[in-house]
């Protein structure tokens, strides 16, 4: 299964970080492209030494302890310096499994296809953490994917050249701050952004599909949102795989603020407002306790039901296969009420409030009047970063001084 933070192919780490016992008990899906870290005791299970499993963090822990054990008689007649060493191990990991010591438990797969489980959901855990990240190409090929051999050596000699680390083009488990905005259908796509304006130009170059590294072309323009902002549109199709992608990016500077966008919806015309959510954007909605943290869903271009639906599809994806015979009745009535309470927000029984809050202030919702100012249904309030936003989109260490000073140079002259 995948969790709520999963695009589909997207690579995954997730992380927790232990506080009580209880802990122990969360369930964890492990497929056979996975990789386990302790970094407390720079311990590491990789793909090969376990099979894909369905377990918990303490069963992982005791089958590792197990298997570490097994060896240990033979071992200490043999190499008795090692088999200390390991017995000391041991106990240090011993001590992880009974709730006896605090750890970070990481589980890394490239697949995407690997799930810890959320006991609170569908609220927020306060203990997990999901980051994405871009497969290199040596992982794609591990994972079957047709790579471009000439590509891994241009990789591989651009990285010593530059001293750097290069990545792959595509949207496909790309990074937070190059993660696709918009992902979609392409003709859906472009009918619901021509509607405000047409494309002037549209231009076309060479790129590499993000999911099977066949060359493909890459469709781009500049178009302009009324009361938004100019964005970029940019939409490939791999004859190859058929994979297609759209992403919709922010153009101009970075803005000074954040936004937040709040719309009472009231009526069902609401439903049809369009919605532009960025990658970086919260959603909430207050009347039933939903909060999805920024990155979630990751960038889309839809309408407010839209939204509503992914994200109903979205939880029942990932937490589908924990309505077994397993699960407790108390948990069971919780998800169904809550489920139920979410799908009933599309009937518009009472009025309920939906929450964008962009720190990038790269999120839109449409008016249903002309002019902005009539709609009294939506508000957008722009507020200061924090110092913690700014470190997390990357912008305390965003140098450009050099690119100030010859932009004024060249305006002087």
């Amino acid at each position: 299964m995948r969790c709520s933070l999963l695009v589909r192919y997207s690579p995954e780490v997730l992380a927790i970080a232990w506080n009580s016992h209880q802990m122990l008990n969360r369930q964890v899906v492990k497929s056979e492209t996975a990789t386990i870290k302790i970094p407390q005791l720079d311990f590491e299970i990789p793909p090969e030494s376990q099979r894909g499993s369905l377990s918990t963090v303490e069963g992982i822990l005791v089958r590792g302890v197990d298997e570490l054990q097994a060896l240990q008689e033979e071992r200490k007649k043999v190499d008795p310096q090692t088999a200390e060493a390991i017995d000391e191990f041991i106990h240090k990991l011993r001590a992880c499994a009974t709730g006896n010591s605090s750890f970070t438990f990481i589980l890394d797969d490239p697949a995407g296809n690997s799930f810890i489980e959320n006991p609170y959901a569908p609220s927020p855990d306060p203990s997990l953490t999901i980051d994405f990240y871009e497969r290199t190409p040596e992982q794609q090929a591990l994972l079957g994917y047709l790579v471009d051999q000439s590509q891994t050596t241009e990789h591989g000699n651009d990285a010593s050249s530059n001293n750097q680390t290069s990545q792959p083009h595509g949207s496909v488990g790309a990074v937070a701050g190059r993660r696709a905005i918009a992902q979609g259908n392409n003709a859906e796509f472009a009918e619901a952004l021509f509607r405000y304006t047409a494309p002037e130009e549209v231009m076309t170059f060479p790129s590499t599909c993000g999911a099977c590294a066949v060359r493909c072309e890459t469709r781009m323009f500049v178009t302009k949102i009324p009361y938004f902002q100019e964005v970029i549109v940019m939409a490939s199709t791999c004859d190859a795989c058929g994979y297609r992608n759209s992403e919709l990016k922010a153009g101009g500077a970075i803005p000074a603020k954040g936004k937040r966008v709040t719309l009472l919806v009231k009526h069902v015309e609401d439903l049809s407002r369009d919605v532009i959510k960025s990658d970086t954007a919260s959603v909430k909605i207050p009347e039933i306790d939903l909060e999805l943290a920024g990155g979630t869903l990751g960038g889309l271009v839809t309408t407010v039901e839209g939204l509503i639906t992914k994200i109903s599809e979205s939880l029942e994806r990932v937490h589908g296969f924990t309505f077994g015979d397993s699960l407790d009745e108390d948990r069971r009535s919780r998800w169904l009420d809550f489920r139920a309470r979410l799908v009933k927000l599309l009937s518009i029984e009472e009025p309920w409030t939906l929450v964008l809050d962009d720190a990038m202030a790269n999120s839109f919702i449409a008016p249903v009047t002309d002019d902005i100012k009539d709609d009294h249904q939506l508000t957008f309030n722009e507020y200061e970063r924090s110092w913690e936003q700014n470190e997390e989109l990357g912008l305390n260490d965003m140098d450009t001084s050099s690119a100030d000073a010859a932009y004024a140079s060249t305006n002087a002259s």
